[in-house]
């Protein structure tokens, strides 16, 4: 089994850091490159090369390249609030489209053969029917969604005119943390639900709040397919080894567990594990959010030899509220 030396984009961040971790406990040599404006270092592996800096910078990254005699690149650096991304479109097509464009250009000069790219259900908006598979319409309906889709066109391009293979992992919601507590979740400012709700699980805020109630969904609120971190960084490796394997073949890829579950379903098994309620505020709808977004993960199944271990959202929410608790040991030391 060829193991090359992998090059992780935005590897201190929350997902990257766990690929670093399933690609390391695999035996694959890694390499990161972050600037570090939504990631930290304190998740970063003191054995893994690391070079603080920016995609866009070409020739930075072209110089990791060469130094790391890297040969394949796993790519998650970006922005990825959604809300955001409604509200400033620019930063997202420059953080997300512009500079993978850069990071292609010298991944392409300097020849390397595979990158496995962190896309998003995004790209498919509201879809109408649930659950979603991989060729159903694109039509996202937002600029993350759009940012994400058009990398995925730019790599299927240069793909066919430059040689490589490539694959594109559409992540559901990706939540929990390493149960070994090496990494989890961090970032400054975060939208994703089951973050908020550990944070105040923890003091950190006084309620959650929920962003709409009158979705055509069975209690009104959002329906959502959570993924554990530790199971997508897993279809990750496999992911890589099979362009690897089949260097003629791409792959596009639900990542999922292809069920839903509310807002509100979440929360509850949040108060489950804390034995009380976590306050919640209700309030108007957030742009840009579809009332469901289940993935069909069929493809995923039969293409890689993937079995989930953290298929429960109880476990998810027990990670991600140990993963808390720790890092507010480390914050209070630091």
């Amino acid at each position: 089994m060829s193991k090359v030396p992998v090059l992780v984009t935005g590897g201190a961040g929350y997902i990257g850091s766990h690929a670093v971790l399933a690609l390391k406990d695999s035996g694959w040599p890694v390499a990161i490159i972050d600037d570090l404006s939504n990631g930290s270092r304190i998740v970063v592996p003191g054995d893994v090369p690391f070079y603080e800096g920016n995609i866009a910078d070409r020739s930075l990254v072209e110089r990791i390249l060469a130094e790391q005699k890297i040969g394949a690149i796993m790519h998650f650096a970006g922005s990825i609030v959604v809300p955001e991304s409604v509200t400033n479109p620019l930063a997202y097509y420059g953080n997300n489209t512009v500079a993978t464009h850069a990071l292609i250009s010298a991944a392409v000069a300097g020849g390397v053969r595979h990158i496995l790219f962190s896309s998003t259900a995004a790209v498919y908006g509201a879809p109408e029917t649930i659950p979603v598979d991989e060729d159903a319409a694109k039509a996202p309906i937002n600029p993350y969604g759009a940012s994400k889709l058009m990398t995925e066109w730019m790599l299927a391009d240069c793909s066919a005119a430059y040689g490589f293979n490539y694959g594109a992992l559409r992540y559901f919601n990706v939540s929990g943390a390493d149960r070994e507590l090496r990494s989890g979740q961090i970032g400054k400012g975060s939208t994703h639900l089951i973050k908020i709700a550990v944070e105040a699980a923890t003091g950190k805020r006084d309620h959650v709040d929920v962003f709409g109630s009158d979705y055509p969904t069975p209690d009104g609120t959002c329906i959502r397919d959570y993924i554990h971190v530790s199971d997508l960084a897993d279809a990750h490796v496999l992911a890589l080894q099979r362009l690897i394997d089949a260097p003629d073949e791409n792959l596009l890829l639900n990542c999922g567990y292809g069920r839903g579950l509310s807002v509100l379903e979440v929360l509850d098994a949040l108060d489950r594990q804390l034995n009380e309620p976590i306050r919640r505020e209700m309030k108007p709808r957030r742009a840009g959010d579809p009332p469901a977004l289940v993935a069909g993960n069929a493809r995923l199944l039969k293409a890689l030899a993937w079995t989930p271990r953290f298929n429960d959202i109880e476990t998810i929410v027990r990670d991600a509220l140990e993963w808390e608790r720790k890092l507010e040991t480390i914050q209070a030391a630091t």
